[in-house]
């Protein structure tokens, strides 16, 4: 919806500071600035801020740029390291930093949070909303609400808690188009000024839930505990598969036939990864146990999901003849998921370095992970083409569908490798064709394959 649309229904032009200029913060910070709102972008990075004004994005995420300049050639969008001087006039102020899983005990550290919460209670002067966008334990707005309260008493304010549900690689999409939006609120006049924020996806139908701080808090984890369960519990399934000669492909596509079930997060693979499953399946179970009402399938989850990734590492050592010392491994992809550079929790963070430790030589390609991926994978080759890595090695491992790597001219890398063999491990090729192209050797997850 244009600035331009939105004039003529009516919308107001809302003030918008956003602090955290990372993946939810500036996702939000530019969308909402489509939306028409004024919108400041706050960080206490000067190189992100840098960066920024520069017109450059700090993230990968697909067409993020182009709408980052859109709206600041508009004059609604701009970035500053100065807080005080963006919540002037603010109508909404969005908490948007990192809450990193906390060392020792798995539970979110909310230390940025409540910092931000403090500066902006001794910067704001007139009636604000201040809200949560980052992912936090049930509970917390009422201790940011304390905290604001605390560092200046005479604040007229509001709290309200509005987790997100953006997917990288697709952030803007799920931004603009959304399952629904979550919105925790006390009062009328919060949710007033909550309303109008997002009146632009009301006024297209997309659904608004209203509830209580508590519940929208508990609606992030639950959506995202159920999720990473749905992979974790596929993944079990294809590691079964494997020992009866069922094909895991077709028993997702006749599961997600099942409408109680649907066939979304059905695809097996070697673990979940990145920003959100890891942290906030951790937070949950640590919540659950704080309040003597443990998640055991949560837990459950957890642990099936580091074994998943160790049995990874399993399937390759088999490939390479039982070990990985003076072999030539190439890996096709290491951020969690395609259309990203996030490394976080990625599967690759555990299969490479036991690649590497092995002995082996790893070369790795990926369209964007290199950046993250230098300083977290030491001792790999970083190449930019498939075909060179694969030539001479002794493996080639998909690990990360990206595009680039759902056509390759196996013929022509079988031909290259020293022993062509494959770890094909999101099942993007099937065995026939690996066989017809000279692969020697074929492992994928969940189906019939030469080590099966």
């Amino acid at each position: 919806m244009t600035a331009a649309l939105d004039t003529r229904l009516g919308i107001a032009k809302m003030k918008i500071a956003m602090i955290g200029t990372g993946y939810v913060g500036l996702v939000s910070g530019v969308c909402f600035s489509d939306f028409g709102h004024e919108v400041v972008c706050v960080d206490k990075d000067p190189r992100k801020i840098e960066m920024l004004e520069r017109g450059e994005v700090p993230i990968y995420e697909p067409g993020l740029d182009v709408l980052m300049h859109k709206n600041v050639e508009a004059g609604r969008l701009s970035f500053t390291l100065d807080l005080a001087s963006a919540i002037d006039g603010a109508d909404a102020v969005f908490i948007a930093v990192g809450t990193p899983t906390r060392r020792g005990d798995g539970h979110a550290d909310l230390t940025y949070v409540m910092a931000a919460a403090e500066e902006i209670a001794k910067a704001a002067k007139d009636y604000v909303v201040i809200v949560t966008k980052s992912t936090v334990p049930v509970g917390t707005n009422r201790k940011v609400k304390d905290v604001v309260a605390a560092a200046n008493p005479a604040l007229d304010f509001d709290v309200a808690s509005n987790p997100e549900f953006l997917r990288e690689g697709a952030a803007i999409d799920d931004f603009m188009k959304p399952d629904r939006v979550v919105v925790g609120v006390e009062t009328d006049r919060a949710a007033a000024v909550m309303s109008e924020i997002y009146r632009p996806l009301y006024l297209r139908d997309f659904p608004i839930v209203t509830t209580d701080l508590e519940s929208a808090e508990m609606i992030k984890y639950a959506a995202n505990a159920f999720l990473a369960t749905k992979i974790t519990f596929i993944n079990e399934i294809a590691a079964l598969c494997e020992k009866v000669g069922a094909d895991v492909k077709s028993v997702s596509k006749g599961m997600g036939m099942d409408g109680r079930i649907g066939n979304k997060f059905l695809h097996a693979g070697p673990g979940y990864g990145g920003s959100c499953f890891p942290k906030d399946t951790k937070a949950l179970a640590r919540i659950g146990q704080e309040h003597a009402s443990p998640i055991s399938i949560v837990e459950t989850v957890i642990k099936v999901n580091e074994d998943v990734k160790r049995r990874m590492i399993d399937k390759l050592s088999d490939l390479c003849d039982g070990g990985f010392n003076g072999k030539t491994v190439a890996v096709l992809g290491v951020t969690f998921k395609p259309n990203t550079d996030d490394m976080r929790d990625a599967p690759s963070l555990t299969i490479v370095p036991a690649l590497v430790g092995g002995g082996a030589n790893v070369r790795v390609v990926d369209p964007q992970g290199k950046r993250e991926g230098e300083h977290l994978l030491p001792g790999v080759s970083w190449m930019e083409d498939p075909y060179a890595a694969a030539e001479g090695a002794d493996l080639l491992v998909i690990l990360t569908e990206w595009n680039e790597f759902r056509a390759l001219d196996l013929t022509r890398i079988a031909g290259s490798m020293a022993q062509a063999r494959m770890a094909d491990l999101r099942n993007i090729y099937a065995l026939a064709d690996a066989e017809a192209a000279g692969f020697t050797g074929y492992e994928s997850i969940g189906r019939a394959g030469y080590g099966s």
